[in-house]
């Protein structure tokens, strides 16, 4: 009797794996929506519309939060994804061999320091030293800066996983045609491993859109529209945080309607690369 090869394995293994996942994710949005449904039952959608979050007078706007929530995970990204690609393109073309693993190793240990380390840093260090230039300190500039610092490894190392797996004939041949070794990476290499880097960067993004703890400590909470770079806003992992432990009723509903619509935006994100990289194929 023939022994069953590793793909004739792998093949119905992983399967079972992708329908399992789906069944987790089918089930965490489920529970969301039951959980949510007593305030949506009582106001709908537009009972969220709002700019006011005042649970004890049922005005549970979102708006803000919302506004806040991507207003930092954006700035965050915008910072980190410059920087972490210049990391991946130094450790993987530029860095000696002597220099390049050590820094390989300094970012992976940068992206598993918990999050409440970054948050307790930006507290002590980052908001005063923003407090000096704008009070009160405690803001979307502090919240921005410290995601972009929690996320910048994760960029740079998926980045430059995705640039190691490039061809080295491509480079060859680019250098060979008597390009320059900028052109070779701007023109060549990054165009090469877009899907890596791409996937770096959503990944980095739906950590900042998720992140709670240091956004909590630096972001100053208060609830309003962020009208510039010094104003304290609340996010919504950080409103959950703040008031699920003593919330009851349509209070704890509105929370877990903060959940949902989290979970909801990190999914239409990821439906959204999906299928650009399903045309990029394609193209």
């Amino acid at each position: 009797m023939s022994r069953p090869n590793a793909d004739s394995l792998l093949a119905p293994l992983t399967a079972a794996l992708a329908v399992v996942s789906a069944l987790l994710l089918a089930g965490m949005l489920g529970f969301l929506l039951v959980e949510s449904w007593p305030a949506l039952a009582d106001g709908g959608w537009h009972h969220f519309a709002g700019l006011a979050w005042y649970p004890l007078e049922n005005r549970f706007g979102l708006v803000a939060m919302l506004a806040a929530t991507l207003a930092v995970a954006a700035g965050a990204t915008l910072l980190a994804t410059p920087l972490g690609l210049a990391s991946a393109l130094f450790a993987q073309y530029y860095a000696p061999p002597s220099l390049a693993s050590p820094y390989r190793g300094l970012l992976a240990l940068l992206a598993g320091i918990p999050s409440v380390v970054y948050g307790f840093w930006g507290l002590t260090e980052l908001v005063p030293l923003i407090a000096r230039w704008q009070p009160p300190g405690a803001s979307l500039l502090a919240a921005c800066l410290i995601l972009a610092l929690m996320i910048l490894p994760t960029i740079a190392l998926f980045a430059a996983a995705a640039l190691s797996a490039v061809p080295r004939s491509l480079l060859d041949g680019a250098a060979a045609l008597g390009m320059t070794r900028r052109s070779i990476l701007l023109r060549v290499a990054i165009p090469a491993a877009r899907r890596g880097i791409a996937s770096g960067i959503v990944l980095g993004t739906v950590r900042a859109l998720g992140e709670t703890m240091a956004v909590l400590m630096v972001a100053g909470n208060v609830v309003q529209l962020p009208a510039g770079l010094f104003d304290p806003v609340r996010v919504l992992t950080a409103n959950i945080a703040l008031e699920m432990a003593y919330a009851t009723g349509l209070h704890r509903a509105g929370l877990f309607v903060s959940g949902l619509a989290l979970a909801l935006l990190v999914l239409t994100l990821a439906l959204a690369v999906a299928r650009s990289n399903q045309r990029a194929m394609h193209a």
